[in-house]
């Protein structure tokens, strides 16, 4: 959290000793320029070990902010949402209160809608003024039966633990914002691996922030998270990305909304929902100054950390740099140019989105196919196509962040030779031709040889998701999709987009040449270009690698009955032995003339590789499996035959009795799994996930529905047990397209 210099506002006069507590009693309110009731207190505080008190100068004249709500609102109704919307769970008052109270708030329920991203700094305190008044518009949002704090709003304060004051500081900030009547919840960061280093500190903990607030918002179902970014971060961020030799599609810098996706999974519920969190920049047109003048305006104090300060970190010097060259022309051309770019990053985007809406189909098996014909490479401009690559990878790799640099050359060259007729791996994915299309389409899957990133498999407990959460789930995609519908207006021509077909070093030369900077401007971001460049390469400034304190679960880990497996971010599993086998699955063995009552039952799943007292594994399907199908399927199921050797992937044998009900029913299943996997690339086939035992025996290939071309539903489904059961649900974290995204780009006056 920030840290260091407690500034106050000008209507603060007197110094006082505050501890951080959560107010019991219902804050006091006051009237800010919304005309509406807000929450406030007045108070100064003891200086921390790092930290002194300024007053302002009491005589100062008071600032009308209503220019900034009426921005603010605005952005938040381009964002799609509004103050009554409920995007969040029922929480109950004993999180926030201790037990001695319980007795009095059990009965109370908090609805936390929006969360917002809070430091105590001027940013995330100006943040706090605007949607708590916000909030408030039209609706009195502040009653007793929710103790006085405004409904629907929850500020995350992270406390780093990387200073022995942090646990103050996180509480003098809570007290604060709660003050304001926003409900607060302070998250502490584990750091496994020790401290940061140094030169790593600010990244690392920008990453353990970013992975905390998304485990509090899922903890409490909140969908939409708001952070204080605003246009001078933006400038920062141009800076070093410009150092970086980035692109223009890095160079817009922020988007104003995104989705972002956890990294790790709770529970089968925030699987089911899959709706990740919507990241919401409602400060992108406000400048640093605009900042303090909110904060000021709403008579609030906030914290300035002396780290800023360093010149250790790029953002720093870049900062400083920019401080100094404070004219309004260099300010203005610069935020103009910026804005150029993402104007670029939203075209480039939605004929991106086009084009996977026009061309690529998605299967349930976890790949896509993309139609060459439909997709025309060859008339697609390289920034176009080299998007639209990078979704498709992102979604079949299920990769956080998009794929860059060399791998999406390799990959716009192949897709540009038509009729494709090789095969290709990159950034974890392997490409080919589908087949029967000669050529005309292209098979995408995810590479199931280890070659880009380990196996992942997550394990968890069943949770019951509940109405409610299907309620919030359904609320937030109204809310993108009324986003979604305001940004469909903006659509743009060609001719009103920059820098399609300029190279990323040309990006200030073609501003310069099309008149968007002056020379001044120019020469003054070149300088600075150079020189963060000349530094970056002396002393490359590495991204904390920091380890999670969520673990990747090991593969030799077995999955119990009942639970949950998560495979490779894609595919849910779950197994069970049922008490009895349903009709259908007899229809194979009505023949042969088995017993299938109880006490077959208890022979078979004792007998048989997938007995009760053997837990299977989970891994991706291999060769091995295919032939050991067939070797299965091709046993005669005769009353003469004595018993069956049967091979399995590792290549022991294992000998079964021609009695056991099992081999005739694996026999049968393995006959119809091999009919209907055909219908499945080979490639595609190696990534979806199996069920063995442990010593490597294939035990089932989980069931799912399949369309034939004829229209007819099948189940996919061996299993060497008629009582066991194995179900499987295509279910990708990230969605085709790395979530919602847009920019709303226009140059800041």
């Amino acid at each position: 959290m920030a840290r260091g210099l407690i500034l106050s506002s000008p209507t603060l006069t007197a110094t006082t000793c505050l501890f951080a507590s959560i107010s019991k009693t219902p804050p006091k309110s006051f009237n800010l320029s919304f005309g509406l009731k807000l929450i406030h207190h007045h108070y100064h505080l003891i200086p921390s070990p790092c930290s002194f008190s300024v007053d302002s100068s009491p005589s100062q004249c008071s600032i009308d902010i209503s220019k900034y709500t009426e921005t603010f609102s605005r952005r938040m109704a381009m964002a799609g949402l509004k103050p009554h919307h409920r995007i969040g769970q029922l929480l109950f008052v004993s999180l926030i209160f201790p037990a001695e109270k319980l007795n009095l708030f059990c009965k109370m329920q908090i609805f936390a809608q929006l969360a917002l991203g809070v430091s105590g700094g001027p940013d995330s305190m100006a943040l706090c003024v605007l949607t708590a008044g916000w909030k408030t518009a039209g609706a009195d949002a502040v009653t007793s039966e929710n103790g006085g704090f405004i409904d629907g709003l929850l500020a995350i304060i992270v406390d780093h633990g990387l200073r022995a004051e942090s646990k103050e500081e996180a509480n003098i900030v809570s007290h604060r914002v709660s003050k304001m009547g926003i409900r607060c919840e302070i998250a502490c960061c584990d750091w496994p691996s020790g401290r940061p280093k140094q030169g790593q500190l600010q990244e690392a903990a920008r990453e353990m922030r970013y992975q905390i607030f998304q485990e509090v918002c899922a903890q409490h179902r909140i969908g939409v998270l708001l952070i204080a970014q605003h246009a001078d971060d933006q400038a920062e961020l141009f800076i070093l990305r410009l150092s970086r030799n980035s692109g223009v599609l890095g160079l817009a810098g922020m988007p104003f909304t995104s989705q972002i996706f956890p990294t790790y999974t709770q529970s089968y519920r925030e699987v089911q929902a899959n709706q990740g969190i919507l990241l919401v920049r409602p400060l992108l047109e406000f400048s640093k100054e605009d900042m303090y003048k909110i904060c000021q305006g709403g008579s609030e104090n906030w914290v300035e950390d002396p780290t800023n300060q360093s010149p250790l970190y790029a953002r720093n010097r870049i900062r400083m740099v920019l401080n100094n060259l404070s004219s309004s022309a260099f300010k203005f051309e610069l935020q103009a140019l910026i804005s150029a770019c993402r104007i670029t990053r939203t075209y480039v985007d939605q004929i991106a989105y086009s084009l996977i809406r026009d061309a690529v189909v998605i299967k349930d098996h976890g790949y896509v196919v993309i139609d060459l014909q439909i997709l025309c490479p060859l008339k697609v401009e390289d920034i176009c196509l080299m998007k639209f690559l990078s979704l498709i990878l992102q979604f079949v790799s299920q990769r956080q962040r998009q794929i860059r640099g060399s791998a999406l050359k390799l990959l716009m060259d192949y897709i540009r030779t038509f009729p494709c007729k090789n095969s290709v791996t990159a950034a974890g994915c392997y490409l080919c031709p589908d087949p029967g299309s000669r050529g005309s389409r292209v098979l995408v899957c995810c590479c199931s040889n280890g070659c880009a990133f380990p196996l992942k498999i997550e394990y968890f407990e069943s949770q019951s998701q509940g109405q409610q959460g299907c309620c919030v789930a359904n609320e937030l995609e109204k809310i993108i999709e009324a986003e979604k519908s305001y940004a469909n207006h903006l659509v743009l021509d060609a001719s009103d987009v920059h820098f399609l077909d300029v190279n990323p070093e040309l990006v200030l030369t073609e501003a310069k040449r099309l008149n968007i900077i002056g020379e001044s401007t120019y020469n003054s971001i070149f300088a600075l270009q150079k020189q963060e460049t000349a530094h970056f390469r002396s002393k490359t400034e590495v991204i904390s690698d920091s380890a999670s304190k969520h673990g990747v679960t090991p593969f030799s880990k077995s999955l119990q009955p009942g639970q949950f497996c998560y495979f490779m971010d894609r595919f849910i599993l779950t197994w069970k032995l049922k008490n009895n086998i349903d009709n259908d699955k007899l229809s194979g063995l009505v023949d042969y003339e088995m017993d299938l009552g109880e006490e077959t039952r208890s022979l078979c799943c004792t007998s048989c590789v997938a007995g009760n007292n053997k837990v299977p594994e989970v891994r991706h399907m291999i060769e091995s499996d295919w032939l050991y199908l067939a070797e299965l399927s091709k046993y005669p199921l005769s009353k003469n035959f004595p018993q069956y050797e049967v091979k399995s992937v590792n290549g022991t044998k294992q000998i079964m009795d021609r009695t056991s009900p099992c081999l005739h029913y694996a026999s049968v299943s393995a006959k119809q799994a091999l009919r209907l996997l055909k219908s499945i690339p080979v490639a595609a086939r190696r990534s979806l996930p199996v069920l063995i035992n442990q010593q490597g025996q294939l035990l089932s290939i989980p069931h799912w529905d399949l369309i034939l071309h004829s229209g007819i539903f099948q189940s996919v489904n061996f299993k060497h047990c008629p009582f066991l059961m194995v179900h499987m649900e295509f279910k990708p974290k990230i969605p085709l397209g790395g979530g919602h995204t847009h920019s709303y780009s226009k140059i800041v006056t």
